[in-house]
């Protein structure tokens, strides 16, 4: 086998060395000693057809040598490749002296040939045998040069399913899987062996942190993406159309087609999935993990448990790390590259009062908020802005119920006007009745509402165009664009539906900060850089010139029957 003939232990010189060994033939003098050596030599020399010969007159006598000439009839053969009647040699000896002291470097060899020869089970049914550990390493090298030639996808699928228990195996097939396949069946494979596994490329779990650390750190000409979500793959079935984490998912086809788009660009992303839920014992496990540590980019995790240890841990060992979703600043505080992909709600705030000021309205307010954490922080960091900036704000509640009963918690009116109202909501219920309930106290000062407090398939456009409405809408895609248009169609054609909104997340964020791993390297050092919009970007791109969390919050307005951005 050249490779390792070459590069690494060779697979019969290390063994002939030790098989010399006088320790294995105490017969000092004897002929058949002599002559054993002599052929040992010849086989060293390459004279491999007259050492067969030698070899072969000590097979039938009765000596100690017999198992030790079989065995080099074997490395001879091996050496002229005719790994048939090197196997057939080996196979005497494992039938007819099961007690040789040397039996292990015997399966070696077998497996040596059959790999050869292309007979991996076979290779891997003797290979499974060996218990010494010092020939672990050879082992270890042998399956990976041999299954990393395997580009049949079917033929390793099988053969991993055979053997489910052989790390290079599932590694061989996860890289054949991530450079070959888009079939969403076998990147769910490539994700289950990745979560128990590793990624390819590692050592196993005797590597240490710090070599890890350096390993990934060399210029690979590659880079390494974790993304830890949860995928509950445990609880995973194809006929369920509704799951309650098909928001992970999107996002993860989102962040397949983007690395597509890399790869187009000359960029190689390895993209490998961590089933990771709110379980922050998993995710100190998961630091762990050789195949983790070389991650130069993590996304996620989504919880806030999980999210903290691996932040810390990214932290440490110089990993760029995203919250695809998050929108709490406290996520990167003191944490240098760790980045939000959505605005804080602190950024929400701050720009929503910016664009109040460009409209010029005078500085009465009314703030409201629906039922959730997110909608009551958000409103209540909004008006804290607003009272900084020598805004009064005349009304402040939480609604919920109907437009009814929303106008008669307000304590607005035409003699107690607002110059503008803000409402903050999570509920897809509640923007159409905010509206009708401002409607019903005569209320026509302009309105800027939470995009998600609207369903946008289900509010008619009336809904939107009746009055001076603004919805801060982080967001926002452009279904108008081209550039959208044509992933929609990419996207049906490859998974057989329509895109969401999380499936165009993942896509950009992706697409950002692999390039911005190109361009800057794995510690995204220049800040200049961290800018990017325009027309390769589904939403509406992303600003991290001036601090980690994205600064470009899109505010829009429908007009001529469709939104637009307004600021």
């Amino acid at each position: 086998m050249k490779i390792f003939l070459n590069r690494h232990r060779p697979v019969v010189g290390l063994i002939l060395c030790l098989l010399w060994q006088p320790s294995y033939g105490q017969t000092s003098g004897d002929a058949n000693e002599r002559r054993y050596k002599a052929a040992v030599r010849l086989v060293q020399t390459g004279q491999y057809d007259q050492a067969k010969k030698e070899l072969q007159s000590l097979m039938d006598r009765s000596n100690r040598l017999a198992p030790y000439a079989y065995y080099y009839y074997a490395v001879a053969a091996f050496r002229q490749k005719n790994y048939g009647q090197a196997r057939n040699m080996l196979k005497q000896v494992i039938d007819r002296f099961p007690d040789w002291q040397k039996m292990e470097d015997a399966y070696y060899l077998y497996a040596s040939a059959a790999m050869e020869a292309g007979q991996y089970e076979d290779a891997l049914s003797y290979l499974s045998r060996i218990s010494d550990a010092s020939l672990r390493n050879d082992v270890d090298k042998l399956e990976r040069h041999f299954f990393g030639q395997i580009t049949d996808l079917r033929q390793l699928k099988q053969l991993q399913r055979e053997f489910p228990e052989n790390r290079n195996l599932a590694l061989a097939l996860v890289s054949l899987i991530q450079r070959t396949s888009s079939d969403k069946a076998d990147l769910e494979l490539s994700d289950r062996l990745t979560n128990r596994f590793g990624v390819p490329g590692t050592t196993g779990s005797g590597q240490t942190a710090a070599a890890v650390r350096t390993e990934r750190n060399r210029n690979k000409g590659y880079f390494n993406v974790a993304v830890l979500f949860p995928f509950r793959i445990d609880e995973f079935d194809a006929n369920r159309r509704a799951r309650t984490n098909q928001y992970a998912i999107d996002l993860y086809n989102g962040i397949q087609m983007a690395k597509a788009k890399l790869q187009s660009e000359g960029i190689t992303v390895n993209v490998f999935a961590y089933d990771l839920d709110n379980d922050a014992e998993k995710a100190r496990e998961l630091i762990t993990n050789p195949g983790f540590a070389q991650s130069d980019l993590v996304i996620g995790p989504l919880y806030a448990e999980p999210n903290k240890v691996v932040t810390s841990f990214a932290g440490e060992n110089g990993m760029v790390l995203v919250n695809p979703l998050a929108t709490s600043s406290d996520l990167i505080q003191e944490q240098p590259l760790a980045f939000l992909a959505q605005p804080s709600l602190e950024k929400q705030a701050d720009k929503t009062l910016a664009f109040v000021r460009s409209l010029g309205v005078s500085r009465k307010a009314a703030i409201y908020y629906g039922s959730s954490r997110k909608d009551s922080t958000l409103a209540s960091l909004y008006e804290t802005r607003l009272r900084e900036a020598g805004f009064q704000v005349i009304d402040r509640k939480k609604l919920s119920g109907t437009a009814e009963s929303m106008a008669a918690i307000m304590r607005i009116s035409e003699l107690n006007k607002p110059d503008h109202v803000f409402f903050s909501s999570s509920s897809d219920d509640d923007g159409s009745r905010f509206l009708a309930a401002l409607s019903r106290l005569r209320i026509t000062a302009p309105v800027i509402v939470t995009a998600s407090a609207f369903d946008m398939y289900k509010n008619s456009s009336s809904t939107f165009g009746r009055r001076e409405l603004y919805l801060l809408y982080p967001d926002y895609v452009d279904f108008s664009r081209e550039q959208v248009d044509q992933f929609q169609e990419a996207y049906l054609g490859r998974r057989n539906i329509i895109p969401s909104v999380f499936t165009f997340q993942g896509y950009d964020m992706m697409l950002f900060f692999g390039r911005q791993l190109a361009k800057n390297g794995p510690q995204i050092q220049r800040r200049t850089t961290l800018r990017a919009e325009g027309d390769d970007y589904l939403l509406s791109g992303f600003d991290y010139r001036n601090s980690n969390e994205n600064e470009i919050v899109p505010i829009v307005k429908f007009n001529d029957g469709r939104f637009i951005k307004v600021n």
